[in-house]
């Protein structure tokens, strides 16, 4: 009896042969290349109408009381224009224009360096702006480096007119004691201040908005490429899935 029953059962086979698997394929490849193609197509168009974007450089070397030796932090300029300068300017560009400014402005100084370098990824309709901006950054910055750079040299010139008096005194007190000595360390003292005056360098403006040589984002072959591979991948499961579907409901349809 128990032989009899299970004789009697159905047997199921859930083996899928390479075979089936390319019968189904071929079967359902009008659904792979509609898939495909089209994501081929998308791929292309938006390839073609990407906008070309460019990275705007503005580059300028900080002032200097000496080699290497900076004026202002390169850090807390950042800061500065981070905080308080670039915010001015997009308050005050809203008012104008009524719209925030168009890219984004960022700030970097490459290590150990007196550079500040101004960054925006614009596109090209957008490199006069860009100019704009950066330019009256640039300005605000230069602004204040002079200012720096004339506060230094008026206290500079002060302690050296305050060592020739000194001098001059000392010199008419001959007979005082450790007067040579005093004299000595005066003179320099005055001369490691005129060292320091003639070294003083201003802020130099290197580059003003200079266009990347090559466009940002990926190329347009390589976004053609993954549109194609998302296309083979797509365009295979789902013609897998329209065969599965189509089983479905053939099944549903016979009971």
């Amino acid at each position: 009896m128990e032989d009899r029953r299970r004789g009697s059962q159905p047997q199921y086979n859930d083996e899928i042969s390479l075979v089936d698997l390319a019968s189904t394929f071929l079967k359902r490849r009008r659904v792979f290349y509609a898939v495909l193609f089209s994501a081929l197509l998308a791929g292309i168009i938006y390839a073609m109408l990407m906008p070309e974007r460019y990275d705007y450089v503005s580059l300028v070397k900080l002032a200097e009381k000496a080699p290497g030796n900076y004026i202002d932090n390169p850090a807390a300029i950042i800061a500065t224009l981070e905080s308080q300068w670039l915010p001015e300017y997009q308050s005050t560009y809203h008012a104008e224009h009524d719209q925030s400014i168009p890219f984004k402005v960022q700030f970097e100084n490459p290590e150990n360096t007196g550079l500040i370098r101004v960054v925006s990824e614009a596109s090209p309709s957008q490199a006069e702006v860009v100019k704009q901006v950066h330019a009256q950054l640039i300005d605000e910055l230069l602004e204040a480096q002079t200012a720096a750079v004339s506060s230094l040299k008026r206290n500079l010139e002060r302690q050296i007119e305050s060592l020739t008096s000194t001098i001059k005194m000392l010199e008419g007190s001959e007979g005082a004691t450790d007067a040579g000595t005093a004299i000595a360390a005066a003179f320099e003292k005055r001369l490691a201040l005129e060292v320091t005056l003639s070294s003083i360098q201003p802020m130099e403006v290197l580059a003003v908005s200079r266009e990347s040589a090559g466009r940002k984002g990926p190329a347009r072959s390589l976004i053609v490429l993954l549109a194609g591979l998302l296309g083979l991948m797509g365009g295979v499961f789902l013609a897998f899935v329209t065969e599965f579907a189509s089983l479905v409901k053939a099944q549903l349809a016979e009971m």
